[in-house]
């Protein structure tokens, strides 16, 4: 998320898959109350913290949309991490340690209190009035009553701050480690990279993935993560900072260069490496006693295919998404924005949507297309008004 507005052409292709990832982070938070496996309504004073994952379930199910969801689940939020590393190390030469994350308390820290605060509570609404909840005096106790405080999608934020920080504490103790790492992986063939990349990735996931529940989210207040994937994240940030070190436009990431020329190959690899993981997560999931051997293959697969993912991604935009277009410049502008404010919108309008007896898959892309239109127009409605007050405040 790190990725500014204002975008240099070189670095086009990397706003624009910032963008895309948005809209798919949208999309997958659209067709989950539509999701075959769906758990059933429940209140938000139940044991289980399932509704924070699925605030509204609608009766109407959108059929393989679980294929979408796994798809984008193994792969969008670790390439957003490594998408937000690449410029990491830029601003801190460019800013040094403390001024950088000064900077970033104000662009991540903020936005996630602010997300806390009321963003939350508003997205969360339906899923009280859906439980049997009334009033909004009988929310705000239930709220209050839950012991913690879901951020929702914000959760990103303060686990990328984190990130941040021990970034610029690196920089300090050691402000050429990266430099020298970067260098030796940009200079590598791209599936040499992905080798190394897939190798310490599935070291980190596969550790914590065997000693916690891999669904198991802890939380703090509003300080939530999934506990099986921080280190997960943590690498592709890293893998972000150490080839943003190096220059963003250069090596593995170059517009045009070694990686976006191989596209095709990665592209075909995609679906290959997410159905090998498919099939090997309904064997386990179908087994009541699967052996270690057996869930310790699809821990890795879950690596591979979003490792393989994030290859394709990066490949086809470094390809095709270099010339700079008006409408994806204003999408990726917004990007932030729209991650920001997405989520009530999608909640009001799927519990706005339970009533009618229409196809899922329907509901689904409606659902989809509101919420992406409405927190877009959102933003821009705030660019004009601060942009208004800007001009006021300089001509008075």
């Amino acid at each position: 998320m790190s990725v500014t507005g204002n975008t240099a052409p070189r670095f086009t292709a990397l706003g624009y898959l910032r963008a895309f990832i948005t809209l798919l982070v949208v999309a997958h938070h659209a067709v989950l109350a539509y999701h075959p496996y769906a758990p059933p309504p429940t209140a938000m004073d139940a044991p289980s913290w399932l509704w924070t994952a699925f605030p509204v379930v609608d009766a109407h199910r959108f059929a393989g949309v679980d294929l979408f969801v796994g798809f984008n689940d193994a792969f969008f939020m670790a390439l957003m991490f490594l998408l937000s590393g690449l410029f990491a190390w830029p601003s801190l030469r460019r800013k040094a340690a403390v001024p950088y994350v000064r900077g970033r308390l104000l662009r991540l820290g903020a936005p996630f209190l602010w997300a806390a605060a009321l963003v939350a509570p508003l997205a969360y609404y339906p899923t009280y009035l859906q439980g049997g909840g009334e009033g909004v005096a009988g929310f705000v106790h239930a709220w209050l009553s839950l012991g913690a405080w879901p951020a929702g999608p914000a959760w990103f934020l303060w686990v990328l701050l984190v990130f941040d920080a021990i970034a610029a504490l690196v920089y300090r103790l050691a402000p050429n480690a990266p430099d020298v790492i970067g260098q030796w992986l940009s200079s590598r063939a791209p599936l040499a990279c992905f080798g190394v990349f897939a190798l310490v990735a599935s070291i980190a996931y596969v550790a914590l993935a065997l000693a916690v529940d891999p669904f198991q989210w802890a939380h703090a207040g509003p300080f939530f993560v999934q506990t099986s994937r921080v280190l997960l994240y943590a690498c592709y940030f890293a893998v972000g900072v150490v080839l943003g070190a190096s220059g963003v436009a250069n090596g593995l990431l170059a517009e045009g260069g070694r990686l976006a020329r191989r596209w095709i190959g990665w592209t075909v690899a995609t679906p290959v490496a997410y159905l090998v993981l498919v099939v090997a997560f309904v064997m386990v999931v179908s087994n009541p006693h699967p052996s270690r051997a057996l869930v310790v293959f699809t821990d890795v697969a879950f690596v591979v295919s979003g490792l393989v993912s994030s290859f394709a991604a990066l490949a086809i935009f470094l390809r095709f998404a270099t010339r700079p277009v008006r409408m994806f410049d204003s999408l990726s502008r917004d990007a932030f924005g729209i991650y920001l404010l997405h989520y009530p919108f999608v909640t009001w309008l799927q519990f706005a949507l339970l009533g009618l007896a229409w196809p899922g898959a329907v509901k689904g892309m409606l659902v989809f297309v509101g919420a992406v239109m409405l927190s877009w127009g959102t933003v821009a409605v705030y660019r004009r008004v601060r942009t208004a007050h800007v001009r006021i405040a300089a001509y008075s």
